[in-house]
């Protein structure tokens, strides 16, 4: 036999050395509960899954330990006097026979808001949604009564009474009887408000950021409008790293005044009770001097003044300069690259600059934005827009050159909306079929949208508008009258978390005598990944004498999906889509088609594979669409 070396036969000696100093494996005991079923069975088996008998060890040892959690399993339901009886398979196996015997019920039951939750409807809507505050005459049931005690708890945190808590609180049970009494008084104390902002670390002037926090000083304290203020912080891009604290002193607290019993009483009929520290007895500790009616009234006047929570907010700038690149692809235009830099702040203005060049065999654009927010950025904010644009796009015959800047105006309202009004200025050099030329236009326009989802890469729920309205006119220097409209809008909506609808629909029209001058980034068109699927890009619109697409003056375009998940982030889909644009309303004909596809939910958006096919080709049988990014 070949000898091992000296060294492995050091390595494998030190091995067992070790392997022998380790305790003996130990499973989970498996406990078979027979007498009770249900609730019971299951709270008595989760009860013994910390249980391990170590091998070797005598199983009845562990007896006492085992008896004692069936019994505490059971009395969290209610059920004091059961008979338990064990017997030990093995180490790895009990069974338990119960005797469940009379559960005890809630005889006497009493909650009470104290101080200035006392009328705070969050409160008084806490309890009565309560399992706990239904629970007379019931069987006791201990985690509804922990339950209600923890939301109180957390709902006093969360709206600033900080100095809360129980004056009582307390489960008599008597087991002989069969009775229990329950007692939870909550002394919420004054509620605090918030107080100054205090900001640390902020390259923006700190008169912006105090104006985005969605309260004032001296109104009534919320954490959830904190978290509000963080959010709208980060939506800014103006920090790294922020940090919204409320300066609460945690010596300032006060102990619930009075002999606050707040121990629960034990099914032995014993009690335990614990009172809070009072102030020292007249008769005994160290003399106190007697105040002075002066003292008295000066502690009265400032009892009644409001308690402040002063706010700090700490944040760390975001790099003054970012770029960022990427590569895409997209069976509409091909690969796409694209490079953007990112300027999220030029001053203490927080003025922000940003410009986008991406480049794709049929179009190449380049286009930047100066973002200039009100002294409450949150109201809105001035920019200005310019980019050019380059279109050699054979499936929709266009071929344009553009260029243009836009001066706007951006309001953002309370109920989500988003406002914009302005004024564009474009030229383009273009051939649309038979149609070429070049315009200068003087766009004033307004557009509206509002987008709501439950989570922004891929929504459960959630729905999307945007509605634009421009208008030009020779009167004012442009080289074609018109007033031009579109709508594009889409619903999510899902049934549980394996089923999920996706409804979307645009709608477009165009006024004007002068159609064959218009621009093709002015016409509609309509086909491909996001719109009439089973048909190339912008491949559905009137053509001319010679087959080549013209454009249109109206759209519309609709869309039923519903998806189903397979496994895990994988989803399935089947879809109908239908659309067109045309000159004449109404269309003659929609052109429709059906498929099915698959989706898988990656950190960046969707990536989704479509096969479609059209009902109205003939010579299209099935067309691939492929796509990655988010649905909004």
């Amino acid at each position: 036999m070949k000898q091992r070396p000296f060294s492995q036969q050091c390595t494998l000696a030190a091995l067992g050395t070790l392997m022998s100093l380790l305790p003996a494996q130990a499973l989970a005991i498996e406990a078979s509960v027979s007498g009770v079923s249900g609730e019971l069975s299951s709270n008595v088996t989760t009860w013994l899954q910390p249980v391990t008998i170590p091998k070797g060890a005598e199983t009845e040892s562990y007896a006492p330990d085992v008896r004692h959690r069936v019994t505490e399993a059971l009395r969290a339901l209610g059920y004091y006097n059961a008979e338990i009886a064990l017997a030990f398979r093995n180490r790895q196996h009990v069974d338990v026979t119960i005797r469940r015997g009379k559960p005890v019920r809630v005889r006497s039951l009493d909650i009470r808001i104290l101080g200035d939750a006392s009328t705070d409807e969050a409160f008084q809507q806490a309890v009565d949604n309560s399992a706990l505050s239904r629970m007379k005459g019931k069987a006791l049931h201990h985690a509804d009564y922990e339950a209600l005690k923890s939301q109180l708890s957390s709902l006093a945190l969360q709206k600033g009474y900080f100095d809360a808590g129980y004056r009582a609180s307390r489960i008599e049970v008597r087991p002989w009887e069969n009775s229990a009494r329950i007692t939870l008084v909550f002394d919420s104390g004054r509620r605090y408000r918030f107080g100054q902002i205090q900001f640390s670390g902020s390259q923006i002037r700190t008169s912006r950021l105090r104006n985005m926090a969605p309260f004032e000083p001296g109104d009534f304290y919320d954490a959830g409008k904190l978290a509000t203020y963080n959010q709208r912080l980060s939506a800014s891009n103006w920090f790294r790293s922020i940090g919204v604290q409320p300066q609460v002193d945690q010596t300032g607290r006060q102990a619930p005044s009075g002999d606050a019993e707040v121990a629960d009483r034990a099914a032995t009929g014993r009690s335990s009770a614990r009172r809070a520290d009072g102030p020292p007895a007249d008769g005994g500790g160290a003399r106190r001097n007697e105040p002075s009616p002066a003292s008295d009234v000066y502690h009265e006047v400032a009892a009644q003044q409001p308690r402040q929570v002063p706010i700090n907010v700490n944040v760390i700038p975001a790099d003054r300069y970012q770029f960022e690149t990427g590569i895409g692809y997209a069976t509409d235009i091909g690969p796409r690259l694209r490079f953007s830099m990112d300027m999220p702040w030029l001053n203490d203005h927080g003025d922000s600059l940003v410009n986008d060049l991406i480049l794709s065999g049929p179009e190449q654009e380049f286009s930047g934005k100066y973002n200039m927010p009100l002294s409450n950025p949150e109201r809105g904010n001035y920019n200005i827009q310019y980019g050019f644009s380059k279109t050699d796009q054979d499936t929709s015959d266009t071929n344009s050159f553009e260029s243009s800047v836009q001066f706007g105006r951006q309001w953002n309202f309370e109920n989500d909306w988003t406002q914009n009004a302005y004024l564009r200025t474009t030229y383009e050099d273009f051939k649309q079929g038979n149609d070429s030329g070049t315009a200068l236009l003087f766009v004033p326009g307004m557009s509206w949208s509002h987008s709501h989802t439950d989570d922004p890469t891929f929504p459960m729920h959630g729905n999307r508008q945007d509605l634009l309205i421009e208008v030009s006119d020779k009167r004012w220097g442009s080289d074609v009258t018109f007033a031009r409209t579109r709508l594009d809008a889409q619903w999510i909506d899902s049934i549980g978390r394996n089923n999920r609808f996706v409804v979307r629909g645009s709608a477009g029209a165009t006024a004007t005598s002068e159609f064959h001058q218009m621009p093709p980034s002015l016409r509609f068109f309509t086909g491909g990944d996001r719109s009439v699927r089973g048909y190339s890009y912008e491949s559905l619109s009137p053509e001319d004498s010679d087959g080549d697409q013209l454009g249109g003056r109206q759209l519309l375009v609709g869309s039923l999906e519903y998806q189903r998940r397979i496994v895990g982030q994988w989803w399935g889909a089947t879809f109908l889509d239908a659309g067109n644009a045309f000159n004449d309303w109404w269309p003659e004909s929609l052109k429709k088609s059906v498929g099915a596809g698959v989706r898988w939910i990656s950190p960046v958006g969707p990536i989704r594979l479509d096969i479609a096919h059209p009902l109205d080709d003939e010579e299209e049988s099935w067309r691939l669409h492929f796509g990655i990014g988010p649905e909004f």
